[in-house]
């Protein structure tokens, strides 16, 4: 849909660099400052019906993802910078809403979305939880950052990157103290971290 409006030299790594992780509404605020112009009043539905099309045919949980989530013992939630029934819509395309519902928050719920950490704080306030002891799988640089302006443990995940070893490199460096590949490698690292 970018090219559509005139980013067609954009390359995955600049919508990932740019765009990856943060709320549609920041997102296409990026895309007008790289444009120079407003984006066309039908950009945002026409967003919205491609992906909601590609997701209902594509969208699958990871592999992993479902047995690792179970083996965790303590509370879970998602917290996203997607709005919240399309996230809570696409938690069930993937067949794992039951595992967190009705702990299921969005950017959408606060002022600011990811970076700012908001949408942590909130979640945690939700699930009564004290923040540094709350442990967050990320796999954006914008989500990281929020987890840790949160005060929050948080761990990088690569398992949906396209070039793992380049998002892992960058992750860390927006600070996240370790890297999963796989969910389910998760366990395990939720073990290691909660002894550390």
């Amino acid at each position: 849909m970018c090219h559509e409006v005139g980013l067609a030299g954009w390359t995955l790594g600049d919508y990932r660099d740019n765009l990856a992780g943060i709320p549609l509404a920041d997102g296409f605020k990026i895309i007008e400052a790289a444009l120079g112009r407003p984006l066309p009043a039908d950009f945002e539905s026409r967003i919205e019906a491609g992906v909601a099309a590609r997701l209902a045919r594509e969208l699958r949980a990871l592999p992993g993802v479902r047995e690792a989530l179970v083996q965790l013992a303590g509370r879970r939630c998602v917290a996203s910078s997607t709005s919240l029934e399309p996230l809570r819509h696409n938690l069930g395309l993937a067949g794992l809403l039951d595992l967190f519902d009705p702990h299921v928050f969005s950017a959408s719920q606060v002022a600011r979305g990811k970076p700012s950490p908001d949408v942590f704080l909130f979640a945690a306030d939700e699930m009564q939880a004290q923040p540094r002891r709350c442990l967050v799988l990320e796999d954006s640089v914008p989500g990281v950052q929020a987890a840790r302006a949160a005060g929050m443990t948080v761990a990088g995940f690569t398992g949906a990157a396209h070039d793992k070893a380049q998002m892992r490199e960058r992750l860390l460096a927006a600070g996240a103290v370790a890297v999963v590949d796989r969910y389910q490698d998760w366990p395990g690292e939720v073990a290691r971290l909660g002894a550390a």
